[in-house]
């Protein structure tokens, strides 16, 4: 009986000698499967943080390249209206400057128009007044038939007529009838007369000075005569020519 309670007394030692470690193991045991909870939750958290940032960090570029983007196309929109605010004032000063010059131009215009009707009128008053007539004729009827071909008329170094005759035209004038190379008022003063004949293919020219006189009709006829050109003048009073 003694032996047994000394067992029991020995046994309950020893359990209450290992029951602290025991407890002790439990107790580490936990602390360190607490400590993997918390690290693995520390760890996942940590990975989430991560990829929001890579996520934030990825709108920021993108942000910041839609903002590079916008700003170009706000520069090119300012460039373009001030391109075209520039050609509008461009335009607006040319269109000014073409209303000016066509001012100018039609002030001119009208400055010419008094001027010729101013010039016109001065003729007119002077060919009144002057009241002097040039008459030129050809006559040919002693030419050799088929001749004369053309015939050139100069007055004053200014080209007055000119004929080409045909072979009826040239019939004409050998049969007598007479060609009125010209006839018009003139001023009264001395006048160069120079005719330019092709009789037979060779040029014959004959030139003369005539004096015109106011309120007078002067007439020159050249007469082709043996193959040259004879003039004659005469004069009539009064300004209506035949």
């Amino acid at each position: 009986m003694r032996a047994k309670r000394l067992r029991d007394f020995v046994l309950a030692i020893t359990v209450g000698s290992s029951l602290p470690t025991i407890v002790s193991a439990q107790a580490t045991d936990s602390i360190k499967a607490d400590s993997a909870s918390q690290q693995q939750a520390y760890q996942s958290k940590r990975d989430t943080l991560v990829k929001d940032l890579q996520s934030a960090q990825d709108k920021l570029g993108d942000l910041r390249s839609q903002r590079v983007q916008l700003e170009a196309r706000i520069e090119n929109v300012l460039a373009q209206t001030m391109q075209k605010r520039t050609q509008t004032l461009l335009v607006s000063r040319e269109e000014t400057a073409l209303l000016q010059l066509d001012g100018v131009l039609a002030n001119a215009q009208d400055n010419m128009v008094a001027q010729r009707d101013r010039m016109r009128a001065l003729g007119d008053a002077v060919r009144r007044r002057a009241g002097s007539v040039l008459v030129v004729t050809l006559r040919a009827d002693s030419a050799a038939p088929g001749s004369l071909s053309d015939a050139s008329l100069l007055i004053d170094n200014a080209v007055a007529a000119t004929r080409t005759y045909t072979a009826t035209l040239a019939a004409a004038l050998a049969t007598g009838a007479v060609d009125p190379l010209f006839r018009s008022e003139v001023l009264p003063s001395t006048h160069a007369v120079v005719l330019t004949l092709s009789l037979g293919g060779q040029p014959v020219s004959q030139s003369i000075n005539v004096a015109t006189l106011t309120e007078t009709v002067t007439y020159i006829q050249f007469t082709v005569r043996n193959g040259q050109l004879v003039p004659r003048t005469w004069t009539s009073r009064g300004t209506t020519p035949f």
